[in-house]
């Protein structure tokens, strides 16, 4: 498997679609199979899948609902700011509809995009240009149409202020139909174009966001840039953090990576060694990320979270807790609670 393939995207992504295949009849266990999607990935708010399973998601959509006219667009429609969290976030509290797709494309994976992405940005345009060829060739039409409609909908999303889209392009022969489109997103395509684009105007594209808060873009830019970091797929640390965050989850020992890693305990512990990492590191740093989000930004007991994090018992949790940030994990919830 290659590593684009092995690349990691939040579970909700896969969530929308699985919604989306259930309202047309499809059921639940005919999505997920053969993908190793597991229940445990698809309900966590830290839930992750790899493109690969992905994939195999679509595959088993494409199968089972063949008939679909513009499925994929359709599908793309479905999402929202909200669906990517940090990023979405980050898109939405940017400065000007320029900025956001600077942001978005300084931190593309943590989107749904399987197209290439490339930024459209002259005297009379801004926007961006989708180049589906890095697709494998029986999902290239799908993962175009979906990657185009999500660009739609989050721009549409974006441009609450009463500017639009200018001109939405496809490349080539249509394979779908115009009027369709424009039934589905209001938007008239044009067909026979040097490349798949969507553009606003250039002036429309610098008015400023009613939402625009340049401390909270910072900080939601952190966010993206630790998530980032942690989805990163390369090396063998990379490989645990991804079984840590989808099907192993952070209960799993050194000889449960290490099965599921295809390699003796042994073999594990030297390659992280070589890599400057531990895998008790590894796991530590998961908790305490994840720890901090939740105590943040819900309100569930201290039992819960510590089933959350892979501790046996609360009492485990409040003491690694203690080591990671000297301070309770109620201490830690209240001191935000005084900050906001």
């Amino acid at each position: 498997m290659s590593t684009h393939e092995e690349q990691l995207h939040p579970a909700a992504v896969s969530q929308v679609m699985i919604n989306f295949a259930l309202h047309r009849g499809m059921d639940r266990a005919s999505c997920l199979l053969g993908t190793g999607i597991s229940e445990e990935a698809l309900s966590s708010a830290e839930g992750m899948v790899s493109r690969a399973q992905e994939m195999r998601l679509i595959e088993n959509m494409m199968l089972a609902m063949p008939d679909g006219l513009a499925m994929g667009f359709e599908l793309g429609l479905q999402y929202s700011l909200a669906t990517f969290g940090a990023w979405g976030f980050a898109l939405r509290t940017s400065k000007t509809l320029r900025d956001a797709v600077l942001i978005g494309m300084r931190y593309l994976p943590l989107s749904t995009v399987y197209c290439k992405i490339a930024l459209i940005d002259d005297d009379d345009e801004c926007g961006v240009s989708l180049d589906p060829s890095v697709i494998s060739p029986h999902l290239r039409q799908f993962l175009l149409e979906r990657d185009m409609a999500t660009a739609i909908n989050l721009i549409k999303e974006l441009s609450l202020s009463g500017f639009g889209i200018k001109k939405l392009q496809f490349a080539g022969q249509p394979s779908i139909d115009a009027t369709l489109i424009e039934k589905l997103c209001g938007i008239k395509p044009v067909f026979f174009a040097q490349k798949n684009s969507i553009t606003v105007s250039r002036a429309e594209a610098d008015l400023p966001f009613a939402n625009y808060d340049a401390g909270l873009v910072l900080l939601l830019e952190e966010q993206c840039r630790l998530r980032m970091q942690r989805i990163s797929v390369s090396g063998v640390s990379g490989r645990v953090r991804q079984k840590l965050l989808g099907d192993l989850g952070l209960s799993s020992s050194l000889d449960d990576m290490a099965v599921a890693l295809a390699m003796s305990p042994r073999t594990l512990r030297r390659k992280l060694e070589q890599e400057g990492a531990s895998f008790r590191d590894i796991v530590d740093e998961e908790r305490k990320q994840i720890a901090m989000q939740l105590l943040e930004n819900s309100s569930m007991k201290m039992d819960e979270l510590a089933a959350h994090l892979g501790f046996m018992d609360s009492g485990g949790f409040v003491r690694a807790f203690r080591r990671w940030l000297s301070c309770s994990p109620s201490e830690y919830r209240e001191s935000k609670r005084v900050a906001v």
